[in-house]
């Protein structure tokens, strides 16, 4: 008999101590063993880890480990030691809707091989509702899916393009497009509700024009050190 779990959420940790505990008590309660939590630390210093302390021995389909930092890094790490059948990579500032699960199995039963969720900014201002308009609409056109967005893939299908590229930005940009040239995503329009606060502390329309120009970037062939370098000067 199979005893994998059918899914492994994968969530890339690094200072993400304000915040984690509700992420951690919304997840808790859907850990069973058909779903474990794997938690991949790039190298907290703000006690994220401490508010993780014996996780991994109140359930056994819990897991803490450690990697170099790098969400690229840290997703793959979490995706090498996963045994679900399907992978969710999961921000810790994002928050999935409280029917998730059940999207996830109707995913699972129509024989998909990726997808993600729309997203909504937990910022109710009305900027930021249509940033997250505009980022559904996005990505459904394209069919590409960014990290906010909760990405999910079957694992051999994952292991098939060699997971997500060791790159310091626009990994999931990069993912996405390995992915759709095997099929379109599954898309899930009830949204996962993640953090505006880069765009609350750096301006929303400056975060947009950066963000652009980012992708713009990206896709003409920029160094992709030099635009995170753009991207994370300020964070």
């Amino acid at each position: 008999m199979n005893n994998s779990p059918v899914l492994s959420i994968i969530v890339p940790i690094l200072n993400e101590s304000e915040g984690l505990k509700k992420f951690v008590d919304n997840l808790l309660p859907l850990i069973d063993d058909a779903v474990e939590l794997i938690f991949v630390d790039g190298g907290s210093t703000d006690g994220t880890l401490e508010q993780l302390d014996n996780l991994d021995q109140i359930h056994s389909s819990i897991k803490v480990i450690s990697s170099d930092k790098g969400r690229a890094v840290q997703m793959n790490a979490g995706a090498a030691i996963a045994t679900g059948l399907t992978l969710l990579f999961l921000h810790a500032d994002s928050h999935p809707p409280l029917a998730w699960t059940k999207h996830i199995e109707n995913f699972i039963g129509q024989g998909q091989q990726w997808g993600r969720f729309n997203v909504r900014l937990d910022n109710k201002g009305f900027a930021y509702r249509v940033i997250s308009w505009f980022i559904n609409h996005r990505s459904r056109l394209t069919g590409i899916a960014t990290g906010d967005q909760g990405i999910f893939v079957r694992r051999e299908v994952f292991e098939s393009i060699d997971g997500y590229k060791n790159q310091a930005l626009m990994e999931d940009v990069d993912l996405s497009n390995k992915l759709k040239k095997l099929s379109r995503p599954y898309c899930i329009n009830d949204p996962i509700m993640t953090s505006s606060r880069k765009w609350e502390n750096e301006g929303v329309i400056r975060t947009v024009w950066l963000m652009w120009r980012l992708r713009a970037a990206y896709a003409m062939g920029k160094n992709i050190d030099q635009l995170a370098e753009r991207y994370y000067k300020n964070n």
